[in-house]
């Protein structure tokens, strides 16, 4: 791969990393001669620094790296399109992105968060999410232990669909649950990605 690194006055060709998975684009980064060279022999995206002046393998202070899965070249060989694995957030802020995007699964269990959020301080007569928090903890957590006891059930059988639909019904009343209790599901999130560090 002949990169063409004079191209531009400070040796630095633009290096866009997007998700090896979704096609996401994670971020924008610049790399010299020695960070291209160090990204090849690690399998780890690292990067030159403008403002440190100097290499930064990103996760080397988090742990969440970019295991690079493949590298191309544009037209104009002076810039990078890397496809990687990200072990955890990409941005130094917590996001997914430095766009401050999440992938599609997440947004919506997110929307869903706040939906069941707004029906606990905007109460509907007409609303089964209402109607749970009018019954209080106790019930909620009946119907969470009620749903994983049913996902069990279903998990022994071959019927993927009952098997999905029951699994909805689990984190649907999980959330209802962590909104009764205050508890965000970004923070959820947060400690399921500490235990893998």
């Amino acid at each position: 791969m002949q990169i063409n690194y004079e191209k531009y006055a400070d040796g630095l060709v633009p290096a866009i990393v997007q998700d090896a998975e979704t096609n996401r684009v994670l971020m924008l980064g610049f790399m010299n001669a020695a960070a291209f060279e160090k990204t090849e022999k690690t399998g780890k995206a690292t990067f030159y620094s403008r403002v440190r002046r100097t290499l930064w393998t990103k996760g080397e202070e988090s742990g969440n790296f970019l295991h690079v899965q493949s590298v191309r070249i544009d037209c104009d060989a002076d810039t990078l399109l890397i496809k990687a694995n990200p072990a955890g957030a990409v941005c130094h802020t917590g996001a997914d992105t430095c766009f401050d995007e999440r992938n599609e699964s997440e947004n919506f269990l997110f929307e869903l968060e706040d939906t069941i959020r707004d029906r606990k301080a905007n109460p509907s007569d007409a609303s089964y999410t209402t109607k749970l928090f009018r019954q209080g903890i106790n019930k909620i957590a009946q119907k969470v232990g009620e749903e994983a006891v049913e996902l069990v059930i279903e998990a022994k059988d071959d019927n993927e669909e009952l098997f999905k639909n029951e699994a909805a019904d689990l984190l649907y009343h999980l959330l209802v649950l962590f909104a009764e209790k205050d508890v965000a599901l970004k923070d959820v999130l947060e400690t399921l990605k500490q235990r893998k560090r």
